[in-house]
């Protein structure tokens, strides 16, 4: 308990007050989930293929004991009424994988100095961290499949750490809790307000999530069409959800937005390299590439009857975009 205590305070020191525990292992319950989806043909080229790494800990650190899961709240404030430009309020601030990467070394290091070894992950395995982030406390997984804080609501990054020391503790939750949505009750509101029904009252399906969309590389006309203004990611669920109407906010200073990322859609559909390395590729939207973004923009700007034409040029992928849009009208 003492481990515990420790290791929580040391945390709070740097800011992070949403964190839990849970002992490391596989986890046999979501198996036969898995195992469904990928005969059902619905896993994505974003997920990992092998179900074993999706499910056992210890293939990523063979002598861990135990997980922690840390929440990292990201929204700020101080520009007031953000900008609906296209961009989901998580893409318009530093590249959270670095940021969270820092607090996981941080306390990695800390760790260090009680006895143990601790490995840190942001989207750098296939584990189910949401479902973990769940079972250690963090907070609730809503009817939209996000995980839903008490003091931060959904706008959270999530990050674990495996360590070697055997930290008293258990699963706080039940799977057969997760899928009852008790805390949601009879709010459906995000099921109202998701434009491509992606997640339902009967089989959710992630694959044709706006937000997903917007990440692919190629696009059919009917993805075009469902795109409408979403330049990156989607926050249509996350701002009806009555858990974020009372949030904390402006918590960690490195997540502050970020000026650039309230402009315009012109400005992302008509930037070269220069302006992307400098503007887009630190965020957490950057690591998709300028063309993607660039395309997305133009998409945006299609939907509102501006013109798009200037921007044909050197890129056969921009300009292929381009004429599907034209030639659709």
């Amino acid at each position: 308990m003492m481990l515990k205590k420790r290791i929580e305070d040391f945390c709070k020191s740097i800011g992070l007050d949403t964190i839990g525990f849970i002992p490391c292992r596989r986890f046999d319950e979501l198996e036969v989930f898995y195992r469904e989806r990928q005969k059902l043909g619905l896993q994505n080229e974003f997920e990992e293929q092998n179900i074993e790494k999706r499910l056992n800990p210890n293939l990523y650190m063979k002598e861990g004991k135990t997980i922690i899961s840390i929440a990292f709240p990201y929204y700020h404030r101080e520009i007031k009424d953000e900008v609906a430009n296209g961009f989901s309020i998580y893409t318009k601030r530093l590249d959270y994988h670095r940021v969270v990467k820092k607090y996981l070394n941080e306390i990695s290091e800390y760790i260090e100095t009680l006895g143990g070894k601790a490995l840190g992950f942001v989207d750098s395995n296939a584990l189910p961290e949401r479902y973990i982030a769940y079972l250690a406390g963090l907070g609730f997984i809503g009817r939209n499949n996000m995980l839903i804080t008490k003091k931060y609501g959904s706008y959270v990054f999530l990050g674990e750490l495996m360590t070697d020391l055997k930290i008293e503790c258990e699963d706080q939750r039940s799977q057969d809790e997760l899928i009852k949505y008790a805390e949601c009750g009879a709010c459906k509101a995000c099921l109202k307000e998701c434009p491509t029904k992606s997640i339902n009252m009967s089989r959710s399906n992630p694959n044709i999530c706006l937000s997903y969309i917007t990440q692919k590389k190629e696009l059919s006309d009917q993805e075009i069409k469902l795109l409408k203004g979403n330049i990156f990611g989607c926050d249509f669920c996350q701002l009806k959800c009555p858990y974020n109407e009372e949030v904390a906010t402006n918590v960690l200073e490195e997540f502050q937005t970020l000026v650039h990322m309230n402009e315009p859609a012109n400005v992302y559909a008509g930037m070269d390299n220069s302006y992307f390395k400098e503007k887009m590729s630190p965020t957490s939207c950057g690591w998709r590439g300028k063309n993607v973004i660039r395309r997305n923009a133009i998409i945006h700007m299609d939907h509102a009857g501006l013109p798009i034409e200037q921007y044909k040029g050197d890129s056969p992928y921009i300009n292929n975009y381009i004429e599907r849009l034209t030639q659709n009208k």
